[in-house]
């Protein structure tokens, strides 16, 4: 596969983003033996989230062909990602209070990949409005 429009390469990007985000901590508490790392793993629901997120990207990007089947799933990982943001937000601030961000792993993996799902659903706008242009001029 060829990644020759914008989109797609923003897609793979987020997808990639999401990936290293599963494996990374988000957080550190402390515990009696010390500083102690928190991974989405420790939380399967939120796991579970990230890796759907992950899956519907992978699934826009093969879904070049029909632009508004990709527009809309794209649109639906970025709502995903958004509650992923606020249920890792939830858990740092509730059930964790004595957690402290990790702003390398977690945080900005998350932002990058909205980031990114955001710019590719973008430019995917810009080509779904020009395809609409070319259909007025037939």
């Amino acid at each position: 596969m060829v990644l020759q429009r914008w989109q797609n390469l923003l897609l793979f990007l987020a997808v990639i983003f999401m990936c290293i985000f599963c494996l990374t901590p988000y957080a550190t508490r402390t515990a009696e033996a010390g500083s102690v790392a928190v991974y989405a793993s420790d939380a399967p629901v939120f796991l579970i989230i990230n890796i759907v997120i992950a899956a519907l990207l992978v699934i826009a990007i093969f879904l070049f062909k029909n632009l508004k089947r990709q527009m809309t799933v794209t649109i639906l990982s970025i709502v995903l990602v958004c509650a992923s943001i606020v249920t890792c937000g939830f858990m740092m601030y509730a059930a964790m209070p004595d957690a402290t961000l990790v702003w390398t792993g977690g945080v900005l993996l998350l932002v990058a990949t909205l980031v990114c799902a955001l710019a590719a659903y973008r430019f995917m706008r810009k080509d779904h409005n020009l395809l609409r242009s070319y259909d007025r001029l037939r």
